[in-house]
């Protein structure tokens, strides 16, 4: 009888305090926590908002800006066009970095210029990096250096070439403008020089001898003028198989020596004279005779 009694009371216990908490919980006002921002941190937020806003807007702006200035396209940049074939550049263009490229030409009848405010320099290498020809165009001048240089007409034919043996003028005339001519140092082969019309040609040698040599002959023409030939020394017209000839209408040898004859009877004056060769191949003239005085008036060949 005794377990009942305590089960029932404990109950009655439990039940008590159930009922106190609750009126308690009922009498007291319920707690509301706020969910949020507030106060200074919520104008600092709309703040970096508006900040943001603005950025975004002078962004856009300056991209729009910059793409209508570059002429952005679909197509290229600027100047800059990307077409099938490559790039193409209309206009100036300036790199300042070096530019690789496989083949650079101009818009079909329009030039290509290469400017720079020092030189252009084209340099070819193979395929170990060495230099095998150059080419600079600057302030001084153009150089190139190269194994051989040639240049060619439109049509192919060679007009100009020079390597370590040779240099050979392939035009069908060579023109020197300049007031001294052409000066050689060495021999010069050649199967015609020729003057210009109604200019003269001089071949002079200042220093030293002039010869003049070929296996056939050697002609000397004047067709509208005189042919002068002067000396310091000896002018001497050697042929060794053949013989020479001077054909004219008229051979004038002037300011030969006169060879003096020995006394005779006649005293009359001769006024006509016959020239005389002497052993080594000195002139001089000899008054005329009934017979030639050569043998009596060579005193000349002493």
């Amino acid at each position: 009888m005794t377990a009942p009694w305590r089960g029932s009371k404990a109950e009655e216990m439990t039940q008590e305090q159930c009922t106190h908490r609750n009126n308690v919980q009922s009498s007291e006002k319920p707690h509301v926590y706020k969910v949020g921002i507030y106060g200074w941190r919520k104008r600092c937020l709309y703040f970096f908002v508006l900040l943001l806003m603005i950025l975004i807007l002078v962004n856009l702006a300056l991209t729009i800006w910059i793409v209508k200035v570059m002429n952005f396209t679909i197509d290229g940049m600027g100047n800059l066009r990307i077409t099938e074939k490559g790039l193409k550049l209309e206009g100036d263009s300036e790199f300042l970095q070096p530019l690789y490229a496989k083949e650079i030409q101009s818009r079909p009848g329009s030039p290509l210029f290469l400017q720079s405010s020092k030189n252009v320099s084209v340099n070819i290498l193979n395929g170990k990096n060495q230099l095998v020809t150059q080419l600079i165009a600057g302030s001084s001048g153009v150089r190139a250096q190269g194994k051989m240089l040639e240049v060619k007409s439109s049509t192919g034919k060679l007009l100009f070439s020079a390597d370590d043996q040779e240099v050979v003028v392939g035009a069908e005339r060579l023109r020197v403008t300049g007031a001294e001519g052409a000066v050689f140092t060495n021999s010069v082969e050649t199967p015609h020089v020729r003057a210009e019309p109604f200019k003269e040609l001089r071949l002079e040698s200042p220093t030293r001898s002039l010869y003049m040599e070929a296996p056939k002959g050697i002609q000397i023409l004047a067709e509208a003028g005189d042919i002068q030939a002067t000396c310091r020394s000896d002018l001497r017209l050697e042929s060794k198989d053949g013989e020479i000839t001077l054909d004219a209408r008229r051979i004038r040898l002037l300011r030969l020596p006169e060879g003096k004859a020995s006394p005779s009877g006649t005293t009359t004056r001769q006024t006509v004279y016959e020239v005389c060769v002497c052993p080594n191949g000195k002139l001089f003239l000899s008054q005329a005779g009934t017979g030639s005085t050569c043998q009596i008036s060579n005193n000349v060949c002493l």
